[in-house]
């Protein structure tokens, strides 16, 4: 009797870890946009690991919260039927379509610690592609805003320097000697978005 009581409270617990864990994983996902919360984007990693932690949260509600045998075998067998191959599914495409980023620098604006220059080489496609950002604000409330990628196919496309000409300015050259410069407004938007390659 006494461990019946505390199956449902424990059941409810699980199955609110599974929702707020299942929430969290499709914010991390739906993020990636123009000013974009940088605590969401870094979430991304680890949409995979959260949606394995929501499955068994979710099963364990079902096997707690659920008296009758008849009902819960089923369950079980649709969400791990469901679940299981859905995630491996999403292991498997990420290995191969996701690639990896790797920050090659990061620098704080000058006499700004709240804007920092970001610049990320992405590997994962057939040429090399360095992207460059602005995030603005401080955790958790940090904004990301894209400024410029820049895509290795051809040698004169590398990006080669990204330096702050000011707290406002952003100067990027490429191996080629191509400069771009790009100012950034007040709120952390660029002024525009170089595309290289």
């Amino acid at each position: 009797m006494n461990s019946t009581r505390h199956r449902r409270p424990s059941a409810f617990l699980l199955l609110t870890v599974a929702v707020v864990l299942g929430a969290v994983a499709l914010a991390g996902l739906e993020s990636g946009g123009e000013g974009a919360l940088v605590l969401l984007i870094r979430i991304r990693e680890y949409v995979l690991g959260l949606g394995w932690l929501a499955l068994a949260a979710l099963v364990g509600a079902v096997l707690l919260g659920v008296t009758k045998s008849s009902l819960r075998v089923p369950l079980v067998t649709m969400l791990l039927v469901i679940g299981v191959p859905t995630l491996l599914l999403g292991g498997f495409l990420s290995a191969v379509f996701g690639g990896s980023d790797e920050e090659v620098k990061t620098e704080a604006a000058p006499g700004r610690g709240d804007r920092h220059l970001l610049v990320v080489a992405r590997s994962g496609s057939l040429d090399p592609v360095w992207c460059v950002y602005v995030d603005q604000g401080n955790p958790p409330l940090e904004h990301r805003w894209s400024v410029g990628c820049f895509n290795g196919d051809s040698e004169d496309n590398v990006l080669s320097e990204t330096v702050w000409m000011a707290s406002d300015r952003i100067r990027m050259t490429t191996k080629g000697g191509a400069v771009h410069e790009v100012a950034i407004t007040p709120n952390g938007r660029p002024d525009r978005v170089v595309s290289v390659g």
